[in-house]
């Protein structure tokens, strides 16, 4: 027995791969969080109690509820229970609690038993060939042979374990399954189960039976001790400590992000628990153990992944999530035609889905269910079909919608599976009209005849001169590749609905996907929407990317498994439309938020060779105010780095970078001719990785901008050591990045070795008389730099004066300092005035003010100072221009 425990700890705690990512300490001892059973009856599940809402489920205190230990404590009636059927819907954690309560018993946790035997009816149900008791045990346990002679003759507190007891057709009457309570006999698996269950073998023996609702019935109500119904996390607490257990195992956050992952966990765990307390849609979605995990997944995805390229993609999680839960499930056991559940949860509920999608919707009426899923029965098989769906796997799919007036509604479970089942949909060809269908069926039944005809033609040839059959036998063969044409035609339409759905104007403006499903799990900061306000328009910027996902390699093996095939030619033959409509369609400038959208999409894909294409024609990258999270980072390394061209732009301005961003897209910088890095917070840590860039023998940086960052003299340092060394930069804006003096010097002291530089920025950086002097001093040395922008610093009117002489005519360097060049204006000052207005809201405002009132003061002075009507006319325009920007700073509509 010891050596059974230990065999079976090692196999039931062993844990999916797609569980490896939440560490290596992660293990199901450790994060376990057992649903809420409730006792029911056979009453109960023949009638089932109405539809409640969410809000009422919750309110509502679960009756009768009993824990997994005491399942086989006497019943009302004071009789010993020895037959526990245990019984729930897809996703309540059946499985898993199975799992937890061997490991328990494996641990010494459950002493009720002294030996427990699991069975999987799935793999009961392969095999039909008879077979004793003893023998089953013995084939699967092998180190239980010395036990099994004893099974029925000692007083051995056994425990059957038969899971998934859906997968077995079971027939209970005498004349279909004979009475049997010999251990030795065979028989075949089924009778095995039967027996057990009516006490004719191994009469002392406890068994549990785990089965979804529909197929309890199979088991007469005379030989069930006692039903259980597993519902899930009905109470918002166990879906808390589910969230804190899973989000703050050590090692989720990954490798590299030791430092303050753990506040970041934290945060994400509190989040979440104030959007579950709100009793938002997600709630209703954590019922579900199986939807608690899909929604820390995501998060893990969203938050923690750093690899380039990302080890996941969204599209991968949401298969693997259904392969989960639906991995060798047929949805009905007793029909003939034995459709897998995902495929026949496609066609329907993906018919459903996609509907929604064309017409923006999200909730739906009975109507509309009624009109996917009962609009074509017309044999009793699909009536069937369609009332096991109703019990087992409908609350999986859709839930009630909690907003207020739409109780009676349904809505998508998550939102984003809406998505992933509308892809799937079309992706598998589902979306045809009836020709299509009809045509499809006629074309496979005259290619099957024509292979026949074909011989029975050649035979009769060669004895009859019937020369009209061959004639006739190639007009048959004419209609399958007429359908095949069709067919090819219907692979063009897949791709321009992805092209369209993707590409649509309406959407360029919302935020990035990565951003709206983050936001969906986690809620939005903020007042709460009041109740009378218009809601905002359904956004379905996923479907498309599912569609791109779903057609990768990994992604259509794993459907494959689940019954939904979707073979390499089609792949392909779509990916080949693609190329004329998506690539085409992303030539077109996209804003910020839509290009990291198309990134995302290419990263889905998993094509490199079309992603290689597609990223060749982005000449110019602008990402500005996208929020690159270390996700974001990775998908455009990685999709960047599908290609080794140079990069004319790329657009990083307010992106929330830091160190260990730019580490990441470390490879792409060094590709890129002008970088934009202006508004990130980055500090010394992040110019030591751009010193290392510019050090790079492969960088092509020619312009660089880092305004408005808090660089300091460290950082300055570091930038210095990089202009010292490299051979690219001509242009570098260090406008307000609070370099100070002494920045300023250890700037000045490496730019002499430095021979491209044509332009410098050291714009608002509290510079001094002599650290202005001493830069431009160092700058009229300089073999190409001619500007050097000096404005809003601390320059005295002397400073000013010793930094007029230098002008351009004498000593070739032109300094940007002061809206005038002696007694006339600058030709710079439009530039200068506009830098200001730019980046006024990033500025201090006082400070700005003091600025504009000395630059004004200098404009008065020189106008005074001139007698040419031409230059005093131009004095005045300029000084009109700051007078304007100064009272709208007054008034604060600037």
């Amino acid at each position: 027995i010891k050596k059974h425990q230990k065999s079976l700890s090692a196999w039931f705690s062993h844990q999916p791969n797609e569980e490896q990512q939440f560490g290596p300490s992660f293990s199901l001892d450790a994060v376990h969080v057992d649903p809420v059973i409730r006792e029911s009856s056979l009453e109960e599940i023949l009638k089932p109690s109405p539809d409640l809402t969410i809000q009422e489920q919750l309110q509502q205190p679960c009756r009768k509820v009993i824990s997994l230990h005491n399942l086989f404590d006497m019943d009302a009636c004071g009789r010993q229970v020895q037959n526990v059927v245990l019984y729930g819907t897809v996703g309540t954690g059946k499985s898993t609690l199975i799992k937890k309560m061997v490991v328990d018993w494996c641990h010494g946790r459950l002493p009720r038993f002294e030996l427990v035997i699991p069975f999987s009816c799935e793999d009961l149900s392969h095999s039909h060939a008879p077979i004793s008791l003893r023998r089953l045990v013995t084939k699967k346990y092998q180190h239980l042979r010395d036990m099994v002679p004893v099974l029925g003759a000692s007083n051995l507190k056994v425990l059957f374990i038969l899971n998934g007891l859906e997968r077995l057709n079971l027939d209970f009457r005498l004349a279909g399954t004979e009475l049997c309570c010999d251990p030795n006999e065979p028989v075949p698996p089924s009778a095995i189960v039967v027996n057990l269950l009516r006490k004719y073998l191994l009469p002392e023996a406890s068994i549990i039976v785990t089965t979804r609702p529909s197929a309890v019935r199979r088991i007469p109500a005379k030989y069930v001790g006692r039903y259980a119904e597993i519902c899930g996390f009905s109470d918002t607490n166990l879906q808390k400590l589910y969230f804190q257990m899973r989000l703050s195992q050590p090692g989720c956050s990954g490798e590299g992000s030791r430092g303050g992952s753990s506040a970041e966990q934290e945060n994400l765990v509190e989040m979440l628990s104030r959007n579950l307390e709100r009793h938002n849609q997600i709630t209703a979605a954590c019922f579900l153990p199986s939807y608690c995990w899909l929604v820390c997944t995501t998060l893990h995805f969203l938050y923690f992944t750093r690899a380039v390229p990302p080890t996941q993609t969204l599209t991968g999680i949401y298969t693997s999530f259904l392969r989960l839960n639906f991995s060798g499930e047929v949805l009905d056991s007793t029909d003939p035609t034995n459709i897998s559940m995902m495929k026949y949860v496609a066609k329907t509920v993906g018919k459903l889905a996609y509907e929604g999608v064309m017409s923006r919707k999200t909730c739906f009426s009975e109507d509309d269910l009624q009109q996917c899923f009962e609009v074509e029965m017309k044999t009793e098989s699909e009536l069937n079909l369609l009332e096991v769906f109703r019990s087992d796997v409908f609350r999986f799919f859709l839930s009630p919608c909690v907003q207020p007036g739409k109780e009676h509604t349904f809505v998508f479970t998550i939102p984003a599976m809406q998505e992933y089942l509308a892809a799937l949909y079309v992706v598998l060809g589902e979306k045809k009209t009836l020709a299509q269908r009809v045509g499809k069926e006629l074309s496979e039944v005259i290619g099957r005849v024509s292979e026949d005809v074909a011989v029975v033609v050649n035979i009769i040839s060669k004895v009859l001169p019937l020369r009209f059959l061959p004639v006739l036998f190639n007009l048959l063969k004419i209609f399958p590749r007429y359908f095949s044409r069709l067919s090819g035609k219907e692979r063009d339409a897949i791709a321009h609905t992805m092209a369209e759905e993707l590409f649509k104007e309406e959407d360029y403006y919302n935020d990035d996907v990565l951003d709206q499903i983050n936001s969906s799990i986690l809620g939005v900061e903020g007042p709460m929407r009041h109740p009378d306000e218009a809601p905002d328009d359904e956004v379905f910027e996923l479907f498309p990317i599912f569609m791109g996902g779903i057609l990768s390699r990994r992604n259509r093996a794993i459907l494959e498994q689940l019954g939904c095939s979707i073979k390499n030619l089609a792949a392909f033959e779509i990916a080949k439309a693609m190329k004329k409509t998506v690539i085409r369609k992303s030539h077109k400038g996209l804003p910020p938020s839509e290009l990291m959208d198309y990134l995302f999409f290419l990263h889905e894909f998993q094509n490199e060779r079309f992603t290689a294409e597609a990223v060749r024609s982005l000449r110019a990258v602008n990402l500005a105010s996208v929020k690159m999270t270390p996700l974001k980072c990775s998908v455009l390394a990685s999709v960047m780095g599908t290609t080794c061209h140079e990069v004319e732009e790329l657009n990083l301005t307010s992106c929330n970078l830091d160190s260990s961003s730019l580490r990441t897209l470390f490879p792409v910088l060094l590709r890129c001719k002008a970088l934009h890095l202006q508004l990130n917070s980055l500090g010394s840590d992040a110019c030591r990785e751009i010193r290392d860039l510019l050090l790079h023998d492969k960088c092509v940086v020619s312009s660089l901008r880092l305004a408005n960052n808090p660089v300091g003299e460290q950082g300055a340092e570091f930038l210095a050591e990089a202009l010292a060394g490299n051979r690219s930069l001509t242009q570098l804006s260090l406008l307000h990045t609070a370099l100070g003096d002494r920045g300023a010097e250890a700037i000045a002291r490496h730019l002499a070795q430095n021979r491209h530089l044509r332009e410098l920025n050291l714009g608002y950086n509290s510079l001094t008389d002599a650290a202005a002097l001493r830069v431009v001093e160092v700058a009229k040395k300089h073999e190409a730099l001619d500007k050097v922008h000096l404005y809003f610093n601390d320059i005295s009117e002397d400073g000013k004066q010793a930094l007029h002489s230098l002008r351009m005519d004498r000593d070739g360097v032109r300094a940007l300092v002061f809206l005038t060049a002696g007694t006339d204006v600058s030709d710079y000052w439009s530039h200068i005035l506009s830098v200001v207005q730019r980046n006024l809201p990033f500025w201090d405002r006082d400070r700005v003010r003091q600025h504009l009132a000395l630059l004004l003061q200098d404009l008065e002075s020189s106008r005074s100072q001139t007698a040419n009507p031409w230059r005093k006319a131009k004095f005045l325009r300029v000084e009109s221009e700051v007078k304007k920007m100064l009272g709208k700073l007054q008034d604060g509509t600037l």
